[in-house]
């Protein structure tokens, strides 16, 4: 085998084997800080989600500022994920950003993982819920 053969077919082999990290799913574990990872397809997202819910929790979309019924919700209690009903926040972390959407200063441990965002050309962090990696967004209990 010749150098030239030899790069072709080490880089075929490195895009398959560097494709198979950008797929998370396939290696992500069970359980992590205790809890168990929810992985559902596409249709089966859609089957339990309103369109809205899936689009905001699964495609990463955003629903328009002061559209929520959460934004103005203060009575005591405690925000779960609206995919999978994990525990993210309570109503003690909660504040008023003034921003639209409902904010909180902390969240309940291990019940939210971050990712870095470049959509906007700068990085931003946003949080996905721990079990079902929907973005943060919930209901109130």
């Amino acid at each position: 085998m010749d150098r030239r053969n030899f790069l072709i077919r080490a880089g075929g082999f490195m895009m398959v084997w560097g494709g198979l990290f950008a797929v998370p799913h396939l290696f992500a574990k069970t359980v992590q800080n205790g809890i168990k990872k929810i992985v559902k397809n596409k249709a089966e997202w859609q089957k339990i989600l309103s369109p809205l819910a899936y689009d905001v929790l699964r495609e990463e979309a955003t629903e328009r500022s002061f559209s929520s019924v959460l934004d103005k919700e203060y009575g005591p209690g405690i925000y779960v994920c609206a995919g999978c009903d994990l525990e993210l926040f309570t109503s003690e972390m909660k504040y008023d950003s003034g921003t639209g959407w409902p904010s909180f200063f902390e969240s309940i441990p291990n019940h939210l993982e971050t990712k870095i965002d470049f959509k906007l050309f700068f990085p931003r962090t946003e949080y996905h819920c721990a079990r079902c990696d929907g973005r943060s967004s919930g209901t109130h209990l």
